[in-house]
């Protein structure tokens, strides 16, 4: 049975105001997140994904009373991250009104909550956030990949993107599906805010790696791009900030161009 593919809108919050940036930076204002919710969960959203994108950097918790707004207000999954380091901090999100709760950093420095996640919520409650980067100065150990005669490997930042790990992407994905998680959320730095087009190669690449379903995520400027990702890639679910939040297009549009395409979609 194929699963149909799922088109995610994502609330990337700031100060309690949605953001969007360039390459994890450049932030600007984007809108009220209940207000946006709301009109995401109406126009026919599959899923919904809020992160607190600086709550790591600023060594805070997720903002809980805002979750708990954005939570009354839609009736679709909802996943949750931003700062998440214990079980406690995953338990408050979930009684939040979260159904999945996504954590990056919190899992990197210390990966053995991702077992203790899975043991007390249940795989599907467990999103890893991969945010990864292509680096050229090529080692030993890591996957490398090669394009234009420039050879590089994709390593997994930490931090909202500020600080490197040493990691290789697709190793690390193997790692935390083994660990518990199950689904791997995947942003690629290199094309967040371009509008160019998410990264085919890393979304192949860490799909190609794991059995757990994959969201692609960084890039996505037109429905086209949503298209090419479901085209060439495998990825279960393709996430989208920019094209949503302006106006450029809704979500019941972008869906119904992709159904026209031969892509499975619920309308």
């Amino acid at each position: 049975m194929t699963l149909t593919k799922r088109v995610i809108p994502c609330l990337d919050v700031a100060n309690g105001r949605v953001v969007k940036g360039l390459h994890f930076s450049s932030i600007k204002d984007a809108g009220d997140p209940v207000q946006l919710a709301e009109k995401y969960s109406n126009e026919g959203a599959d899923e919904l994904i809020f992160l607190d994108i600086t709550a790591s950097q600023e060594q805070r918790e997720t903002m809980k009373t805002l979750v708990s707004k954005v939570a009354t207000v839609i009736n679709i999954p909802f996943t949750v991250g931003g700062g998440v380091k214990t079980l406690q901090h995953a338990r408050d999100i979930l009684l939040s009104g979260a159904d999945k709760v996504a954590i990056n950093t919190g899992a990197v420095k210390n990966p053995e909550v991702i077992t203790e996640l899975m043991d007390l919520f249940g795989r599907q409650c467990i999103v890893i956030a991969i945010d990864a980067k292509r680096n050229y100065n090529v080692k030993n150990g890591k996957n490398i990949f090669s394009e234009e005669n420039q050879k590089f490997w994709f390593e997994v930042f930490i931090y909202g993107g500020k600080k490197e790990t040493g990691l290789d992407a697709i190793n690390w994905a193997k790692k935390v599906e083994k660990l518990g998680a199950g689904e791997i959320l995947l942003t690629s730095i290199d094309k967040d805010g371009t509008k160019e087009g998410y990264d085919v190669l890393l979304t192949k690449e860490i799909v190609n790696s794991v059995r757990i379903p994959v969201i692609a995520s960084g890039g996505c400027g037109m429905p086209e791009h949503m298209l090419e990702i479901f085209k060439k890639s495998n990825v279960d679910a393709a996430l989208a900030a920019s094209i949503f939040h302006y106006e450029n297009q809704s979500v019941d549009r972008v869906k119904e161009f992709l159904k026209e395409r031969g892509i499975d979609v619920r309308l």
